[in-house]
This record gives C-alpha cells, structure tokens and sequence, in this order.
C-alpha cells in the first residue's frame, strides 16, 4: 500500500523513533541481560506504537516490533537450500583426542612448533539454525536439517526476543548469514512441563526436546509462547561489506548488532589452554541456566581456517570436546520405598547399573506415586535415567517399545515398609508419609542425620553408619539422646576404637556452641531450611521468640508463607518437641541471642555478594552465611548489580567480570577485615 503523503512528518518521525527505541530495550533485555527501564515503561513504549500502526496499517513493515508473531498458521514446511553447508563437528572424548586435533592442525599448517590461538565455548544443547539478513533485516530463518537442506522455520524463529528482526549499528552487510543455536533455558523448560502438567498435557523429556518441538508448530502464536532463546555461533554467506579476522572478534560484531553472543566465549592459547578452559566450564557446567553437552573449540583466525578446509562432512578447524554422558537407558530391577526425616515416604528404582555421567549409576528417585503413574513405569521397565552432576539421578521417561512381557506394575505400600504404621495421605499433597513419627527407626535415623550433618550442627565424626547403629542398639532414641553418649557406647562398635570414640565425643561437645539459626535449621521443622532459619533468628533474636509466635507474625518474617508458618506453629505446638528443645537447652546447647533488627537496619542490607574460588579460613558456605547474617544478599553470578566480588585463590571468570565491570573485589584477608569490622566472628 502507497504512503500517504498528507501524513505528518513527526509522526513518522515519533514512529520510527518509537521503534529503535524498542529495539534497543529488546536488545538491551533479552541480549545484555541488562533492561534500563521498567516492564511497565516497556509495555507503554509498545502500546504507544501498536496504536500508532493500528491508525497507520500502511507504515507496518515485516522488521517492525509489532510483527513477531503472524495472525495465521503456516500450510507445512517448506524446504531451504543451504548456500554454504552447515556441517557438523568432529568430536574429542578424551584429552588425547584433543591433543590429536591439536598435532593435526599444527601439523597441516606446516608449523608444528606454533601454539595456535583457539576460539573456546559452550556448546548448547539446541536446534542449530540459519538466519539471513538482506540490508540489515530478517528475512529467512531455516533449520540445518541434514546440513545442506533444512526447513524454512522463519515464522517461528520471529517470534524468539533474542533475534533482532533488524540488525543494530552500522557497517551491516548488504547479506549476512548467522549461525546459532536455538534452545531453551533450564528454568523455562521447568515452568512449561509444569503448566503441562497441570493441563493435563504430554511433557517434554529434556529442553532440547522441547526447543525442537517448539519449532515444529505451524502456528506461531504456539511458539511464542515457549521461552526460546538463541545465541550465534557463527556465520555462513556474507557479501557487500567486511568482517573481522577471527572468530572471537566476529562474535563480538555481531553481538554489537543485536545477537546473543556466549558470554563464556574466550580465545586461550594451545591445547593447555583449552584444557584448562575445558576443566573450568565443567566445574560450572550443572550452574548454568542452560544445558550444553561440551565446548567447541576454533581455530581463531579464519585465514587459518580457509587453510585448513574441511573434510566430507566437517571442518578440520574445530572440534567438540564432549562431557561424559547424562542420560542412558537402562533397566529397573526393583523398586523399593525409603522413608525420610518428615515420615515421606519415596519410591527408589534400583537398576541395572549403568556408567552415566561420569560416576557407575544403581538407584535413581521416583519422587512420589504421582510420578509413577505420570511416567507409567514398572517393575523390569527399561528407562532412560539423566544425571546431573551430584543431584540424584532420575528416571526421565520409560522406553515402552522395549518393555518385556514380565513387567510388573508398582503398588505403592499401605503401611510404612519400616515400622508397619499407617501411611497417611494428606489432600492436596503428593507425599505420602509413615504416621509412626520417632517410633519408626527410619525417621529418627534420617532426623539424627539431619541434625549432625555440616550445615546443622556440624557434629564431624557422626555420620550415616554410626548413626545406624546407635540406633539399632536403642541408644539413640531421639536428637537428645546424643549428649548423653558414653565413651564405651561408641568404641565397642565396628570399626571404632576408643581414639576415634574420643574424637566423637569431642565433636559432640564443642557443637554445644553454635548459632541460633543452625539451631532452628537442625530441628528439622517441615520446609524450614537455612535461608528460612536465618531469617528467623533474624527476625526474633531468640528462640522462645519463635516458639512463642503467632502465625500472624510468622508471616511478617521474609520467606514464610502460610503453608511454612503453619508448620513452624505445629512444630512448637507438640508437647514431645518442646520436651527435646528444653533437654538441649539443659544439656548445654547454647547461641547468642540478641535484640532483633528490622532487616533494612543490618549493615549490608541491599548490597549483593558474589562468592568465587576457595576461601582458607572458612568454607564459601559459611562466608555466605556470615554475609547473610549482616543482610547481604548473596548470588551466584556477577552482573552490574553485583557490589562486591570475594575472590579466594583458584577464582576464574566471576572474578575476569567483575574486574570488566569495575566491581569492587576483596581478597580473604580484606574480606575478614570487614566481617570483623562488623562484629562477626571468624575463627
């Protein structure tokens, strides 16, 4: 449609003034993870413009942020032709395999002394896909498919924020294709199985599953609704303009003009750097927001790379070193029911084991019924198990195919498999729980456990096998009972001798002192877990304060909601759990209470910490703790938010960002100095 030229000239103006304005706040939103304005400011800028459009249909044009999500669903897919193919990448498994790629490179380049520069970085567990710009703006997106044919996914990859529909800057190509992988962030991938689940809905089996079925709808509208992001990861055809010379440099161009660049990318020098950047990123691997399944290493400089060519299906320029396996098949031999410290009572599949993830796997949890029935597995079920670094495995979906004729289906018990008391089923809750309390031996060894493990009262020496037997010989019949303990109650058992019974006892003793929070934290109340227990001690100063406590003003503390006050209030309600309260109290249990103090009066309150590397005077969960007791707010990455960064020796990239940022950064001795400073006392 014509422009109407009677229109103003500060319309248009205000228009698309309106849009790079919107633009950049996408830009500096969904891509720097940086917003400069408010959701609500956001939300008028767009509104302002739909309404503009809406009056002036003709101004629409396709790169318009109002034009992400089309009005109809497509027919079907049609097919794209790649013009450069988009190949795969050899893999590395091994740190020889690596210094193999290595040795062939140096080799080919005729200079086997030289240490080559590498381009390192995550490599994300997506949908790769292409998308071509023509003067600055999209006009195609497509799927690698089989390399050199893939699937025009354009109205689906328009409705994905961290896609700019128009490139930002200048010195833009008159063509430009970028590279980069589609994927679904952890967090995403969580709250979309959850609404699955509540709809009734198929749930996916793991994010890339579900960026992949994602891409796969016909109707936009379907796909803008999912959390999709991308990140680039390279570039195909490009004419009418210049690029950098390495691949380090062009990631950061196009970062400049809108795209979602890997803020781990680094350029390290020889196989040793690439090493150690591997080892790096596998310490971090499980705290990422996203799923990658190794890094990708580049040869830096692309005229090397032009030297270096390819081979029939990848080029001989990188390389991807996998991370060992999270996810195998394997078979479920039994299935067994624990019960817990709170009476919870967990269905456990014991399998066939099965190398997963770096460690041998024999059990993984099965949470509860429901989740038996959602997965629809038996007894004899062949599963497919994921492991992430130390959290338990789980079985993620059943392999029904291959289910054999034996299979067995799971009854869940009507007593509890311990004690024989009842199992009750409270409405609205998923868990099932054994009524026997501390009468069930099991809960009250998971309840000693509790109390004596690091973060309650760090009783050393008292662990699991000890515990068990304590108990089976009736001289632990609740948390208590603990301070009562004999020397030769402990040095007759197995594998105790009146050295290491001593070294107990000692333990015992000097874990009398200790803080008000660990206290609260060590009872074992339902839901209350550190951060809650803090901010209880916080909030009261003293413990008959917290008994003493209405709901009312259980609610008032930060991180109590009604469901976690109510359990507080039942907690200190039962006659048996004062009676344990007040037998520590006498056998010497003792913190040091103190007048409360409204949060905002601490002298950290709205400051932000990040801990990084290996503190030598304290563990980093105990420089959280103290941080948190002054009211800091403690995360696990840096950003322009972040205050302050404690560095201890080993600390790696948060303490490269915070320096990029201009963060303030303490060493340990600087870092003591100010706990001191504030009264805090530090061994």
């Amino acid at each position: 449609m014509p422009l109407n030229t009677s229109l103003n000239s500060s319309l248009l103006q205000e228009i698309q003034q309106l849009r790079a304005v919107i633009d950049q706040h996408n830009y500096r939103y969904y891509v720097q993870d940086e917003p400069v304005v408010p959701d609500a400011e956001f939300d008028r800028l767009f509104q302002r413009l739909k309404q503009f459009e809406q009056q002036h249909p003709e101004l629409i044009t396709p790169d318009s942020p109002t034009q992400r999500v089309g009005s109809k669903p497509i027919s079907g897919f049609t097919e794209v032709q790649h013009e450069m193919p988009m190949l795969s990448l050899d893999n590395a498994f091994s740190e020889e395999d690596l210094r193999d790629f290595d040795r062939r490179v140096r080799e080919r380049l005729g200079d086997d002394s030289r240490n080559i520069d590498y381009a390192c970085e995550p490599k994300l567990d997506g949908i790769a896909v292409s998308l071509l710009y023509e003067n600055g703006v999209l006009i195609r997106g497509a799927t690698r498919g089989d390399g050199t044919t893939g699937e025009n996914i354009t109205h689906n990859v328009r409705t994905i924020p961290s896609i700019p529909l128009k490139l930002l800057g200048d010195g833009i190509p008159d063509r430009l294709e970028v590279r980069g992988e589609i994927y679904m962030p952890k967090a995403g991938f969580a709250s979309l199985n959850e609404r699955a689940q509540k709809n009734a809905d198929k749930v996916f089996v793991n994010p890339r599953n579900a960026a992949a079925g994602s891409l796969r709808q016909l109707d936009a509208r379907i796909t803008a609704t999912r959390p999709l992001e991308m990140c680039c990861y390279g570039i195909g055809v490009f004419s009418g303009g210049e690029m950098p010379a390495t691949h380090v440099e062009t990631m950061q161009q196009l970062n400049r003009w809108g795209f979602k660049m890997s803020r781990y990318l680094e350029q390290v020098e020889g196989t040793e750097g690439c090493l150690d950047y591997y080892h790096r990123m596998a310490e971090l691997r499980n705290g990422l927001p996203y799923e990658i399944d190794g890094l990708v290493f580049k040869v830096n400089e692309y005229s090397l790379q032009q030297r270096l060519g390819f081979v029939s299906r990848y080029p001989r320029w990188a390389i991807a070193h996998k991370f060992p396996a999270q996810e195998e098949m394997t078979q479920v031999e039994n299935i067994e029911f624990q019960v817990g410290r709170t009476g919870a009572i967990t269905p456990v599949a014991r399998l066939k084991p099965v190398f997963v993830g770096g460690v041998t796997v024999s059990n993984a949890t099965l949470h509860n019924m429901d989740e038996i029935t959602r997965l629809g597995v038996k007894v004899k079920d062949w599963v497919i198990i994921r492991r992430a670094g130390e959290v338990i495995p789980k079985v993620v979906s059943v392999v029904v195919d291959q289910r054999p004729a034996d299979a067995v289906d799971v009854i869940f018990p009507e007593v509890c498999p311990v004690c024989g008391s009842d199992v009750e089923r409270i409405e609205g809750e998923a868990i099932a729980r054994c009524s026997g309390g501390l009468s069930c031996s099991a809960q009250r060894k998971e309840a000693l456990r509790h109390y004596a493990s690091r973060k309650a009262m760090d009783i050393e020496g008292l662990g699991v096998k000890l515990i068990d037997a304590l108990v089976d010989k009736d001289l632990l019949n609740s948390i208590a009972d603990i301070y009562h303990l004999k020397h030769e109650d402990i040095a007759g058992l197995e594998r105790m001798g009146p050295k290491s019974a001593l070294n107990v006892l000692a333990a015992i003793e000097k874990c009398k002192s200790t803080s008000l929070a660990r206290f609260i934290y060590a009872l074992g109340i339902r839901e209350v877990g550190e951060a809650t227990a803090r901010n209880l001690a916080n909030a009261f100063g003293n413990l008959d304060g917290v008994i003493q406590a209405s709901e009312e003003q259980l609610l008032g503390v930060s991180d109590v909601g009604d469901i976690v006050a109510r359990h507080i209030k039942t907690f200190f309600q039962q006659t048996h759990n004062l009676e344990v309260v007040d037998a520590l109290r006498q056998v010497g249990v003792n913190w040091p209470e103190h007048t409360p103090a409204p949060e905002e009066d601490l002298p950290l309150s709205g400051k932000v910490y990040v801990l990084t590397g290996t503190l030598e005077r304290m563990s980093r969960d105990e420089g959280k703790e103290k941080l948190q007791s002054l009211g800091a707010k403690v995360s696990g990455s840096v950003s322009k938010k972040t205050d302050c960064v404690v560095a201890g020796p080993g600390a790696g990239s948060k303490l490269a960002k915070a320096e990029s940022l201009g963060v303030s950064v303490l060493d340990e001795n600087a870092f003591i100095q100010l706990l001191t400073s504030y009264g805090v006392l530090v061994e």
